[in-house]
């Protein structure tokens, strides 16, 4: 009988929803009004809404059941006449949790079933805060050792599919990091009402965003390990590893400015198709060390290049009932010389949920 082994791993997902007022509750201060006051109206001012286009949570609490796809995939490639590329991406693992939801804090647990052995076992913690004014992502990855080859070019001459599907060990990957964004129409816009169901979007309406991030990368690669593999299954063919992917490890330090726009579409009463894509103009510090091969000749380099981040969704939500689908992308490219590496990395969340709790405001008199 096949042996499951229970995965647990803690995910955060906070939402800075509204257990702040809408815009045309505000009170009206006058100069007797205390210090209190004062600052507990700057926290509602902080995340006015105009409830034309947004309706607040009516309730305090949350229940929710996630299905979540977790997804990574890296491209190494090299230039030059011998210019060969890898890509690696692990298998896609279905991951389960219920989550519990009290005013702006969301927070529940997601477990896999899989005969896998704990020395292999992925790390991550994925944070996300949402108001309607500011958005925050923060991430903690570091995977395990079940990548595989998807695609492969070693030379022209040679099929590289014989390597498609092969487990391979030798790579490892990290990244830690935030982002943090600012949403200019935020007033009408609602991003918690795409992805962190904690209001209501009434009416289509969109926003531009703009944002700064930074990220840590480390990336190891064993190219002796490659080189045994495609020796293996080349039959006796012999094609060297290119120089340029000879190296022990990289690791870069990324620092990006984004922007980018958002929209909301409800294109059905209770229905919310959204999207929203930035474009971040990214500096990376970089430091990579070579291998035995070529280990005096460690690289250093900086450079500029573009990542990208989108976000798509489609919700139902009637204010007691929600369900309704995500996914989030992070892509982040570096390049020097004779080396470039692409890492795509993100999730794909599936959830139902209900509301109880009414709040005392809300309640008929």
């Amino acid at each position: 009988m096949k042996r499951f082994i229970f995965v647990i791993e803690l995910i955060f997902s906070l939402s800075v929803a509204h257990a702040i007022e809408p815009v045309d509750t505000l009170p009206d201060n006058s100069a007797t009004t205390s210090g209190y006051q004062e600052m507990k109206r700057l926290v509602r001012g902080f995340d006015r809404l105009d409830t034309t286009y947004i309706e607040p949570q009516h309730y305090i609490f949350t229940v929710m059941l996630q299905a979540t796809h977790t997804y990574d995939l890296f491209k190494l490639r090299s230039t030059g006449p011998n210019a060969q590329s890898m890509t690696f991406a692990p298998d896609m693992h279905l991951k389960v949790g219920p989550y519990f939801g009290w005013k702006w804090f969301f927070a529940g647990y997601t477990f896999e079933l899989n005969n896998i052995s704990f020395n292999k076992l992925k790390q991550q913690i994925d944070l996300s805060i949402y108001s309607s004014q500011i958005g925050v992502d923060l991430f903690y990855r570091r995977t395990g050792e079940d990548y595989k080859i998807r695609n492969a070019h070693i030379a022209d001459n040679i099929d590289g599919s014989l390597l498609n599907g092969t487990t391979f060990n030798g790579v490892k990957a990290g990244i830690t990091g935030f982002n943090v964004y600012y949403i200019f129409n935020h007033g009408r816009f609602s991003y918690p009402a795409a992805f962190a169901q904690s209001t209501m979007q009434k009416v289509s309406c969109g926003s531009w965003m703009a944002g700064v991030g930074y990220t840590h990368n480390s990336l190891s690669f064993d190219c002796d390990k490659l080189q045994q593999l495609i020796d293996s299954k080349l039959g006796g063919i012999t094609v060297p590893v290119d120089s340029g992917l000879m190296f022990n490890s990289v690791k870069y330090n990324d620092f990006n400015i984004s922007g980018g726009y958002a929209y909301n579409w409800v294109f059905s009463k209770h229905f919310l198709l959204a999207g929203s894509i930035q474009a971040a103009i990214a500096y990376k510090q970089s430091q990579g060390n070579m291998d035995s091969y070529n280990r005096d000749l460690g690289f250093y380099f900086n450079n500029i290049n573009l990542d990208g981040i989108g976000r798509f969704g489609i919700v139902y939500n009637n204010m007691r009932w929600f369900a309704g689908a995500s996914v989030i992308v992070h892509t982040n490219n570096y390049h020097k010389s004779r080396f470039s590496t692409n890492n795509t990395f993100g999730s794909m969340n599936m959830y139902v949920g209900y509301y109880f709790g009414l709040k005392k405001k809300y309640r008929k008199k």
